[in-house]
């Protein structure tokens, strides 16, 4: 909930001067970000992500001119905002769906069934013969139980076999859990052939931040050499996902997204000539930059009286909308209506009663030594993984309030 009026006189001043590396910055000619000026002149009573419509736009239109002939399958799991949703849709853009709720949060906003793809490779299937039944022709799968469960929901299905991909120098590497091994790629398409699906591509994930674009080639290598062996095998590929991996700006800048979506394009290209299809499945860099979080230190204090640094408690925390900062892997830039002050460092906490609750510690952050209970605090490049990424109402602390502008 918000409650209009200027709250914030020092914001904009500090928002103009600090991290001038920081994505949020801005020079003369480029003004500060519209959701960082609504939430100066907003008081929210609990803690709130703005997300700025127009910069999501903006970042779709940079990332299609890059990608060229790449179609984009917005990641829904990064942000599902309804109105996101609505104004990509407006664009053009189609959906990656991980689930029955994110195909009907598609519909919802005006997609085709056409225009979505069901792309998690583990599914119920019940899930699976809803999609069917609205008309998804496209699904993922890694494993022989999954081809099965698709070969009797959703008859003739399109599929990508995702491959497991390794080397990734990706700040937050998706190994693991989903794909398969590459020397399994050529057997889960003979099976699709012998289940009546047609094996129509690969997909694989390069890995969440994967910051430079020479970062991919060593992944495109591997999966140009499957690419090759199953065309070799008989099996006519269509279609290359390319997955997400578009990097975000956090505490430092990143390539803009025009160019380094051209940039990998050009390496995609030159591995995959043959590949009649391309698609995206952007989500972290099509959003994250778009929205900050406005939120209110609760506790400043220390364990003893020899404690070189303050413990600083904020009213939000890994439970309620920042779970991406587990093992620190994701450090987002934090700014106070106090940083012309002296800076010193801090172990940043959220508030509920949970041991874990605890964001920055093994690298203490740096906050105004005056910071007291009831400052406010800006916490940036918070549009993806955050309004989702959280409990309903852990120790009853509200889930993170949105506010789309």
């Amino acid at each position: 909930m918000e409650l209009s009026g200027h709250i914030w006189p020092g914001l904009l001043e500090m928002t103009m001067n600090v991290n001038v590396t920081g994505p949020d910055v801005r020079d003369d000619a480029h003004p500060v970000p519209r959701h960082l000026t609504y939430i100066a002149n907003t008081c929210f009573e609990r803690p709130t992500l703005v997300i700025d419509s127009e910069s999501v736009a903006r970042q779709y239109m940079g990332l299609a001119r890059g990608l060229g002939r790449a179609r984009i399958h917005y990641a829904v799991k990064a942000n599902p905002a309804p109105e996101i949703l609505r104004r990509l849709c407006a664009l053009g853009s189609n959906f990656d769906a991980a689930s029955r709720a994110e195909i009907e949060m598609c519909r919802a906003a005006g997609a085709a069934a056409h225009r979505i793809t069901f792309g998690n490779t583990i599914k119920k299937p019940a899930d699976i013969a809803f999609a069917h039944g609205l008309g998804i022709t496209h699904y993922a799968a890694d494993a022989v139980e999954e081809l099965e469960k698709l070969a009797e929901h959703a008859p003739g299905a399109h599929i990508c076999i995702r491959i497991l991909v390794e080397s990734s120098s990706a700040d937050w590497p998706l190994s693991r859990k989903f794909g398969c091994a590459p020397e399994m790629a050529a057997a889960l398409m003979d099976r699709c052939v012998a289940l009546g699906l047609v094996p129509h591509g690969l997909s694989f994930h390069v890995g969440s931040q994967t910051r430079q674009p020479e970062m991919w080639e060593p992944i495109l290598d591997q999966v140009a050499d499957v690419w090759q062996g199953a065309r070799a095998a008989g099996h006519d590929l269509k279609l290359l996902n390319i997955g997400g991996g578009f990097p975000a700006g956090y505490r430092s800048a990143v390539m803009a997204p025009q160019d380094y979506a051209a940039a990998v394009m050009t390496r995609v290209n030159a591995r995959f000539p043959d590949a009649a299809e391309v698609m995206a499945e952007p989500g972290r860099g099509l959003v994250a930059e778009a929205g900050a979080i406005a939120a209110e230190v609760m506790l400043v204090s220390r364990k003893h009286d020899s404690d070189l640094h303050r413990w600083v408690y904020l009213d939000i925390g890994k439970f309620s909308g920042l779970a991406e900062t587990m093992d620190e892997a994701i450090r987002y830039r934090i700014t106070t209506d106090r940083d012309h002050e002296t800076m010193g460092a801090c172990v940043l906490a959220g508030p509920s009663c949970d041991s874990v609750d605890v964001l920055y510690e093994k690298q203490p952050v740096q906050l105004p030594l005056g910071l007291k209970s009831g400052d406010r605090v800006v916490i940036h490049s918070c549009g993806a993984y955050t309004s989702t990424y959280a409990t309903v109402g852990f120790n009853g602390f509200p889930p993170l309030d949105v506010v789309v502008i």
